[in-house]
Parts: structure tokens; sequence; C-alpha cells
């Protein structure tokens, strides 16, 4: 008797997994590119800056970011974020764009840039 109503139990939690999963897997699908919901929001933004900071190092430039026009992120192990990014060099009043691809570690305390190209329009 008591088995039986272990069982009957066991089936019963198995029926809200599906439930569980759904809405875990809305949140955030793995491998797949999701736009990013506030482009302003103070980690994108840092991202953004390091993005730009390891650009100016391995090209000798000195741009600086004026803002981040669009962006998406891919969980993968880690996150990749890819940002239009609007810059400046400073000499010039005209900015242009760049898209960054940004890999950040799971854990967060490590990033590289993968990579940082001009967006033609």
């Amino acid at each position: 008797m008591q088995q039986k109503l272990r069982f009957v139990v066991f089936l019963a939690s198995l029926s809200f997994l599906p439930f569980v999963f759904s809405a875990a897997r809305r949140e955030t699908s793995v491998g797949r590119w999701e736009p990013i919901k506030d482009k302003n929001e103070t980690h994108v933004r840092e991202v953004a800056e390091f993005a730009v900071s390891e650009y100016n190092k391995q090209s000798k430039t000195s741009l600086k970011l004026k803002s981040v026009v669009n962006g998406e992120m891919q969980v993968v192990s880690g996150t990749n974020y890819k940002l239009d990014v609007k810059t400046t060099d400073g000499t010039s009043a005209d900015a242009k764009e760049y898209e960054a691809v940004v890999w950040e570690k799971a854990t967060g305390n490590a990033s590289s840039l993968s990579s940082f190209k001009p967006i033609q329009r």
C-alpha cells in the first residue's frame, strides 16, 4: 500500500515538470541569440566599455564609448554579448558604429573580446 502511494506521488510530481521547465526555457534559451531588453542596464554598459577598451589596446586607438545602440546575448558556457556600439575618437564629431562580440565566463570574473568590426550602413 505504501509503495503504491509513493508511486502515485511520484507520478503526480512528474506532471508538474513541464510547467517548471517551460517557464525557465522562456527566460533563457541556451545557444540562441536573445535581444537584450535594457541596453542601458549597468552590466551591458560595462561589457560595452570592456569591448571598446580591449579594442583600443589591440589596435592602438583611443575610441570612447558613446552609447549602446542595440544588443543580443547568447548563453553558452558563459555568455556571449553582441553589441552595436556608437563610439567617437575624440577628434571628430562624427560617431562611428561597431559590432562588438564579448564572451564572458559564467562566473563573471573573466571576459574576452571575440570581435570588433565597423558596421556598414
